[in-house]
């Protein structure tokens, strides 16, 4: 897809190719070493392609979700509690399950619009300035030194 979009892109003189990664690819876990790998290889093919695409007006970034709330997570999360001993209301069960599994600082699952919103700015011509990043809509869970 990105051989058949980027040249029209460039072309053009603008463009922008956002790729979905995940904080796994940074910070892998115990579990399902080949899709963290995958993950790894495509940050690293966004920040390639963005230093191929310098000064043609095309932008190349990642945008990284962490733990994102969908029917399917909560109907998982709800079926589990009992066996975690998460209890309550959702918003509570929520809390718990997040600081077990995926703690961070906001202290719940992200939600869909707010990964779309990430999306919607690096798309947009406010981020003409930012080229091979990786954006983390993961509410604090992914740490780095700076």
């Amino acid at each position: 897809m990105i051989l058949r979009l980027v040249s029209p892109m460039h072309r053009r003189g603008w463009g922008r190719v956002i790729t979905t990664g995940g904080g796994l690819a940074l910070q892998p876990m115990n579990v399902q070493p080949h899709y963290n790998a995958s993950l790894a290889a495509r940050h690293n093919l966004a920040v390639s392609l963005a230093r191929e695409l310098k000064g043609t007006g095309v932008t190349s970034n990642v945008v990284a979700p962490g733990a994102i709330l969908t029917d399917a997570v909560q109907e998982l999360v709800t079926s589990i509690a009992p066996r975690h001993g998460w209890a309550g209301s959702w918003e509570e069960i929520e809390a718990a399950a997040t600081e077990d599994w995926v703690p961070n600082d906001i202290n719940r699952f992200g939600r869909a619009d707010e990964t779309a919103a990430a999306v919607a700015y690096i798309a947009s011509d406010h981020a003409a300035y930012i080229s091979g990043a990786t954006i983390r809509v993961d509410g604090g869970l992914i740490r780095s030194a700076f």
